[in-house]
């Protein structure tokens, strides 16, 4: 059977183009991958249009406003549809570069717009919050103070999952200054610094485990001796904050991995740090992104407002501010007559 005009370009598109043209992570993939999936799933089951069948003059706007629609009425929330509509929004760009007879086909599906929704608010944890959680992990056990030093990184670097799942033996920089390499979101790297308490509890792991610093080997491996998953990292994460909360019922509702790199953007901006090296130590393409770290730091907020307030006040305002007018009880009571 002749392949179709969209298998042909789908199979450039991820065979080629997202992992050599862009260098588009595993992840990425993955998701572009689920997106299509789900697409000639709902084109098959409701369109009952057959994938090996569906021509890319087929796929209208209406069908990927149809397709984003079932989404959501299967439960996915609005920013899920909206990933989905930017895997589908890649191809279609990519499609009207190097193919001009499917330039307009490609327009129409761009002017499908993203759904707007209220952001959720940053979840992070104080300082104090943090120091509780770092203190759950009992140090004398093995595999805990691994588990203590995956958390501390987790903070002091600011890494995503994938970026300390990553992390390498020859990646560390175990002269001062103390770094570390992180590649993750889009295969790009960053030199982030490693803080001297952190290279301490580094170099006691890495001496008690006799490892080779200039090896291959990852830092973090789980009980199966093997790279951790973000499933791992997330279950680390679960149990020790789960037996902080006990000590402190305010800890949020829901830690995650992600958490500890709000946290420590958080601790940054209310030290002072400014929002251009918070985005680079975080890895931010653009600074709007880090920008939602300034408008839900309320604390800040708070002590910027109370050191510019002015002394205006009235200091003849007597503690007792209220007394009996005998003259209006007597107006009242002559009314009520």
């Amino acid at each position: 059977m002749k392949p179709t005009d969209l298998a042909y370009y789908l199979s450039k598109y991820f065979g080629n183009y997202l992992p050599n043209v862009v260098g588009a992570s595993t992840k990425t993939l993955i998701s572009y991958e689920k997106t299509f999936c789900l697409l000639f799933e709902f084109c098959t089951e409701s369109k009952k249009i057959k994938v090996g069948k569906l021509e890319i003059q087929q796929i209208t706007p209406l069908l990927i406003m149809d397709f984003l629609q079932h989404l959501e009425d299967l439960g996915n929330s609005v920013s899920t549809r909206n990933q989905r509509l930017s895997a589908i929004r890649s191809f279609f760009g990519y499609l009207q570069t190097i193919e001009p007879k499917y330039i307009l086909c490609s327009q129409n599906i761009l002017s499908v717009k993203f759904k707007r929704h209220q952001k959720s608010t940053i979840n992070y944890l104080t300082e104090d919050e943090l120091k509780l959680v770092l203190e759950m992990p009992q140090v004398n056990y093995k595999r805990q103070y691994r588990d203590l030093l995956l958390l501390t990184m987790l903070y002091d670097t600011a890494a995503r999952v994938s970026e300390l799942t990553n992390i390498q033996l020859k990646d560390i920089r175990f002269e001062y200054p103390y770094t570390v390499v992180l590649t993750g979101k889009g295969n790009k790297s960053r030199i982030v610094p490693l803080s001297p308490n952190t290279f301490k509890l580094l170099e006691i792991y890495t001496t008690k485990e006799k490892l080779n610093i200039l090896s291959n080997r990852y830092l973090f491996l789980n009980h199966s001796n093997e790279r951790f998953t973000s499933e791992g990292i997330t279950y680390i994460v679960k149990k020790y904050t789960d037996l902080a909360r006990l000590q402190k019922t305010s800890l949020p509702a829901v830690i995650t991995p992600h958490s500890f790199r709000h946290s420590k953007a958080m601790h940054l901006l209310q030290n002072g740090v400014n929002l251009v090296y918070i985005r680079d130590f975080l890895g931010h393409a653009s600074i709007k992104s880090t920008e939602i770290y300034a408008k839900s730091d309320s604390e800040t907020k708070r002590k910027i407002l109370e050191s510019a307030y002015s002394n205006l006040y009235n200091a003849n305002v007597p503690e007792e501010l209220w007394t009996q007018d005998t003259k209006l009880f007597d107006w009242l009571k002559n009314m009520c007559k």
